[in-house]
């Protein structure tokens, strides 16, 4: 292998190199021009692209960075420029004399005052599609462009195209996370300002229902109308809580509490409801306190949200088991039901927001998937666990671990 070959392999090479090891598009473009131009002995190099919007090309880089800003002002015509045959026709184009090709488009050389005598053009092939065009100006030698000249700069031809494409992926990609935040952002909007809208009429109508139970006791309809109000009420929360835990706004009340204290309210809460369908609900407790510093009110929406979904998946006849357990360092409570059960491939995305089991139009049960990522989100701010064990139609067992309290930490 000559010594010429040899110079021109490494050069290459360095240009592959640094394909794999950056996404920054511009100095990558700039090197292999500046390649090009010394490897085919020219006087300058350039890359033209298609602007999908005019039809025109576009210089995007060139070998001579004084050049650079005045050609990247200069649309080419695709009809009517050298370099737009080569991107029409997908193949090399030797120009022995500009001067005399019909084709050439002199309007660049007289606005940047560059003379343009003798020409090799590549297309840049990506997926099946021209998408513009990489050019070699002015031979030094004498004896014109050579076919070896054309070898040299299909090869950085295909490794501008790799860099130009996966520049535009990542643009891509970064316009789709933009564009995901920007849905994010309208989405939290949108359920803090319908909560705060729902709030106030809600409280009315739970306030007259209530008002109404009481003045007709046994009335069905009312008790339908508060049960209903009730449920829309923690609907409303839930999506407020979400809410509050992605934007950070939750703020937690620390305090020193008997986790049992909590237990024994939340089932004595859904006692009632696990009767209503015919369920039956234990509560199983240490003799001893377990005290933990957490903030009472969201340790009241995890068990609430365990137990809501213990009584509601569970069919007539089963049963939900509530436990507390004291471990060395932590207080653990576990919520297992007798119900449906969670399929296998679930149960790593069961604590995902609004991810449900069941399809959505189908579904036989309500809801709106939140419960459990809340309960996770708040348990892991606690610097606790949670997680769940499950077994389709054997039922569930979830399991949360909170640290215990240790006066003087």
């Amino acid at each position: 292998m000559s010594e010429k070959r040899l110079r021109q392999l490494e050069r290459i090479l360095e240009v592959n190199l640094e394909l794999v090891s950056t996404v920054d598009l511009s100095p990558l473009l700039e090197r292999i021009v500046s390649i090009a131009a010394e490897l085919t002995e020219s006087e300058g190099a350039s890359i033209l692209l298609l602007d999908e919007r005019s039809g025109d090309l576009r210089f995007c880089a060139s070998a001579d960075k004084e050049l650079a800003p005045k050609l990247g002002e200069i649309p080419v015509p695709v009809r009517g420029s050298i370099a737009g045959v080569v991107l029409q026709e997908r193949r090399p184009l030797i120009v022995a004399n500009a001067a005399e090709d019909h084709r050439h488009f002199r309007e660049v050389g007289a606005q940047v005052g560059f003379q343009t005598r003798s020409l090799l053009a590549v297309p840049l092939h990506a997926r099946g599609r021209c998408i513009g065009v990489l050019e070699a100006v002015n031979k030094r030698n004498p004896t014109g462009f050579t076919q070896e000249d054309v070898e040299i700069l299909n090869t950085l031809a295909a490794q501008a195209t790799v860099a130009i494409e996966n520049a535009r992926l990542v643009e891509a990609l970064r316009a789709a996370y933009r564009k995901l935040g920007e849905l994010d952002r309208l989405k939290s909007d949108f359920i803090a300002v319908a909560s705060h809208e729902l709030r106030t009429p809600l409280s009315l109508i739970l306030g007259y229902a209530s008002l109404l139970q009481e003045r007709s006791a046994g009335m069905r309809e009312v008790e339908v109308v508060l049960r209903a109000a009730t449920r829309l009420k923690h609907i409303i929360e839930t999506m407020l809580n979400l809410r509050y835990l992605e934007t950070g706004e939750m703020v937690l009340s620390w305090e020193v509490f008997d986790l049992r204290e909590e237990i024994i309210q939340s089932c004595e809460l859904y006692r009632s409801l696990a009767e209503a369908g015919q369920l039956s609900l234990e509560c199983s407790l240490p003799a001893n306190p377990l005290f933990v510093r957490a903030d009472r009110e969201k340790i009241r929406l995890v068990l609430d949200n365990l137990l809501s979904n213990a009584v509601k998946f569970t069919p007539e006849g089963g049963r939900v088991e509530v436990r507390a357990v004291q471990r060395p360092d932590t207080a653990e409570l576990i919520v297992r039901d007798t119900g449906i059960g969670i399929p296998q491939h679930a149960l790593e995305r069961i604590f995902e927001r609004f991810y449900q089991t069941e399809a959505p139009m189908t579904r036989r049960h309500g809801g709106m998937g939140l419960g459990l990522s809340i309960v996770r989100e708040v348990v892991e701010r606690h610097g606790g666990r949670v997680w769940v064990e499950s077994t389709p139609g054997q039922g569930s067992r979830f399991v949360v671990r909170l640290p215990l309290y240790t006066p003087g930490y």
